[in-house]
């Protein structure tokens, strides 16, 4: 390729999924109905693991980073996708291209690391349950999270740093919806081969770091399980390890797939569609496998909305509503009622004498 054909890139277009002007309608309409989903979802189980106060233990501890994770680096993604999908100009500036990018990869590697943390949590619960709550301390718990966002934040810096150097591109167009090194690498002039190998070694060894400690976790879990007494504590178990496993298959599985082999710009096509599985469907996922399946989340969930539905059906006039600790909704009623004197403040005849004074009647939690 001739160098006079290379050029400084201040912009890039998207291509996109489709090109066909008849699939845009179908296709915005799909991801933003997936998008709406995991904003709620995702954006639901933080809240609701913050006002209730029986979800404050490490498990849904991790499940809230994982919530918020998926939150932020879907954000990153879909929104720009929808607007390219209905918008003829699909330009994204050089510097935003290497925002997103950046972004993208800070929370998609901290999933890694996250879920790999999330699979040694569940290990201890289930082998040593009477030292979970000792082994898991608050302390160790804000460091193993503070860990993987530093692993996130470094292995992209090195991917931004990686996509930085190519100092010309041979043409703007991006054939992807959003911006990943690989279809960057495709479009270099120069030589980018240290590029992909330093690509492959920084995607290989996380992979094979988080894939051991998950595995190795999972697999003691199921020995623990197969020595259960109990055919349907057993049969919860392996079906709540089967989910889990099943979305870290997907995952990871195309994480490898596309970052995990030689020359994978081969088939753009088919990893555009491998990556809207872990980039879009499985954010969307992950809150109905991981949480919205356990039985506490269904119970405080069944409460804040009891509370919520009682509220607004019998909350009377002369009834305050307000907040303590973020956590409980108290409602107090102001009534004057008939109440008997306590015992210590009976009349010397021995017979309690009825008053009548302001009590707060009622604490509905």
């Amino acid at each position: 390729m001739g160098e006079e054909n290379c050029t400084f890139i201040t912009e890039f277009i998207f291509l996109g999924l489709a090109d066909a002007p008849e699939l845009r309608v179908f296709l915005f309409l799909v991801f933003l109905l997936i998008y709406g989903i995991t904003v709620l979802g995702n954006l639901g189980m933080i809240a609701l693991i913050q006002v209730s106060s029986q979800l404050h233990t490490p498990m849904y501890f991790f499940l809230s980073h994982l919530s918020f994770v998926d939150f932020c680096y879907s954000t990153i993604i879909v929104p720009k996708m929808l607007s390219n999908i209905l918008n003829r100009d699909k330009a994204i500036s050089f510097l935003e291209c290497m925002v997103q990018f950046y972004l993208f990869c800070t929370y998609a590697i901290t999933e890694v690391f996250l879920l790999a943390v999330m699979a040694y949590d569940r290990f201890v619960a289930i082998c040593n349950p009477l030292l979970y709550m000792v082994t898991m301390s608050q302390n160790l718990c804000m460091e193993l999270v503070s860990c993987c966002y530093l692993c996130g934040m470094v292995c992209s810096l090195i991917h931004l740093c990686l996509a930085l150097e190519i100092p010309s591109y041979r043409s703007n167009v991006i054939n992807h919806f959003f911006c990943d090194l690989p279809p960057l690498l495709l479009l270099a002039c120069s030589d980018v081969s240290i590029n992909e190998l330093m690509v492959f070694i920084v995607a290989t060894v996380n992979e094979i770091i988080t894939i051991v400690i998950i595995f190795t976790s999972y697999l003691l879990v199921l020995v623990t399980i197969l020595r259960m007494h109990s055919a349907e504590g057993r049969r919860k178990a392996f079906s709540t390890c089967a989910s889990h496993l099943t979305a870290i298959l997907v995952f990871h599985g195309t994480i490898l797939f596309i970052y995990c082999r030689p020359s994978s710009g081969n088939s753009v096509e088919t990893d555009k569609v491998a990556t809207v599985f872990y980039t879009i469907v499985i954010p969307m996922l992950n809150p109905f496998i991981y949480s919205l399946r356990n039985k506490d989340v269904k119970e405080a969930l069944k409460k804040i909305l009891t509370l919520i539905t009682s509220a607004n059906n019998t909350l009377p006039p002369n009834k305050v509503a307000f907040t303590v600790n973020a956590e409980v909704v108290i409602n107090i009623a102001i009534i004057t009622v008939p109440q008997l004197q306590k015992s210590r403040g009976t009349a010397e005849n021995g017979v309690r004498e009825p008053r009548c004074e302001d009590r707060v009647l009622s604490l509905g939690i």
